[in-house]
């Protein structure tokens, strides 16, 4: 995450600036609420609570706005969802002769 709040939107990657995190905020490209897990430096799935911080209290929708203390916003939240085709592109060309 960047020292001035500044992170990008886990559902369309956008940019977002810092008073983008309020509570009830949107992503302005996408409209998902941005005060959500999924947007957090310290979201981790598989991790108890799918969260690093463990004293954090638990969320059960980690894309819905929560009131969460420990939120900090991540530069890395977005993550790209593979395209089926161009994964079987690239296993095609693994076994080309």
């Amino acid at each position: 995450m960047s020292p001035n709040g500044e992170g990008v939107c886990w559902s369309c990657g956008t940019a977002l600036a810092a008073l983008d995190y309020q509570r009830e905020s949107e992503c302005p490209q996408c409209r998902k609420q941005t005060h959500v897990c999924r947007n957090c430096r310290f979201y981790e799935p598989g991790r108890p609570n799918d969260c690093q911080e463990p004293i954090a209290e638990p969320v059960r929708d980690k894309d819905r706005a929560n009131f969460c203390d420990y939120f900090d916003p991540s530069a890395l939240a977005y993550r790209p969802k593979a395209d089926p085709e161009a994964l079987r592109s690239a296993a095609d060309s693994l076994f080309d002769i």
